[in-house]
């Protein structure tokens, strides 16, 4: 039997912010979140200026105009956050 498997980057189609957490939808379907107090700069954010969150690069980035703040998909979902996970969320 032959299987054919080939891996792919992460491509965001939609990203959206609540209650400090940053939602992606990937074109395979998934929904991955995390946590904005796990990168420094947008640890510091407001509610609102998380929620101008846009994806960009075709989908293989976000940006935070406002901020100045660009992250890429891939290493999201790969978990390479800048700031240790939270003891409260622990």
């Amino acid at each position: 039997m032959n299987i054919t498997t080939f891996k792919s980057e992460p491509v965001a189609i939609k990203a959206w912010a609540e209650k400090r957490y940053i939602y992606l939808e990937l074109t395979d379907g998934r929904i991955f979140g995390f946590p904005a107090d796990r990168f420094r700069i947008l640890s510091q954010a407001t509610e609102e200026q998380l929620k101008a969150v846009a994806c960009e690069l075709n989908g293989y980035a976000l940006r935070w105009e406002e901020l100045d703040e660009d992250l890429t998909v891939s290493g999201i979902v790969a978990g390479q956050f800048q700031l240790p996970l939270s003891k409260q969320a622990a």
